[in-house]
């Protein structure tokens, strides 16, 4: 048996194990299984990593950049952004990589447009150091908005105005704020100062459309939900994987 898994907080919410199901049943795979694997802290990884068929998993929030210390190794490139979306058995060693930045820029691709050069990313969290990294590789410059900011390209909400939204068209929600079961809850920032300019993207998959995303699309906003991210950056897990 070979054994894949998602790794964090809290789970419901995830189409991953489906989205693997899916896979294996395509590729005709048997002694095959991806499983939940919730935890309530990170302490509590040992007991994941001692599962005697475990290959590889995915790791979301809130353990993206907290799960680093308990592995061995890291790829270039999720030492690059701080933060592991994906962790393969290699030997004896877990090493961690990040394919949400692949993930990221692919899905973003088909909507990129020459004014999103000015992003607003929303959240500080693991999932928004791999968006950063690759703003960074479009040549695009970002501020990050947090709830407590501590770095020099971050600002708190209440600091966010009407005026820095008009004038930044790519709007990125990396927080958790209105996924299910939460539906009807969004990020506090100035709306009225989206318009047609403007792309948002929300990370989160379930529901299809938050309320981020619909406040957006009322204002004419381009909007993209993170279904196509979460498709690009399991393929790029697969890989890795197998490989």
């Amino acid at each position: 048996m070979r054994l894949f898994g998602l790794l964090g907080e809290k789970l419901d919410h995830s189409f991953s194990p489906s989205y693997f199901a899916d896979k294996f049943k395509e590729l005709k795979l048997q002694e095959v299984s991806y499983e939940k694997f919730e935890i309530p802290s990170i302490g509590e990884v040992d007991k994941i990593l001692s599962k005697a068929d475990l290959v590889g998993f995915n790791v979301t929030i809130p353990y993206k950049s907290a799960i680093i210390p308990f592995l061995d190794e890291l790829s270039p490139e999720a030492k690059a952004v701080g933060a592991v979306n994906t962790v393969k058995k290699q030997g004896e060693k877990w090493v961690g990589y990040n394919t949400d930045v692949i993930g990221f820029a692919k899905s973003i691709r088909p909507f990129f447009e020459p004014q999103h050069q000015r992003a607003i990313i929303l959240g500080t969290g693991g999932a928004s150091k791999a968006v950063a990294y690759a703003l960074k590789g479009l040549g695009t410059q970002y501020i990050f908005v947090s709830r407590n900011p501590s770095g020099p390209q971050e600002i708190s909400y209440d600091k966010l105005s009407k005026e820095l939204i008009q004038s930044c068209p790519f709007i990125i929600n990396t927080t958790p704020i209105g996924c299910f079961p939460n539906m009807e809850e969004a990020p506090n920032i100035p709306y009225e100062g989206i318009g047609p300019q403007h792309f948002l993207m929300d990370l989160i998959y379930n529901p299809t459309e938050t309320k981020f995303l619909s406040s957006g699309k009322k204002r004419g906003a381009t909007s993209l939900n993170g279904l196509q991210m979460l498709y690009f950056q399991a393929d790029a897990a697969w890989e890795i994987w197998n490989s």
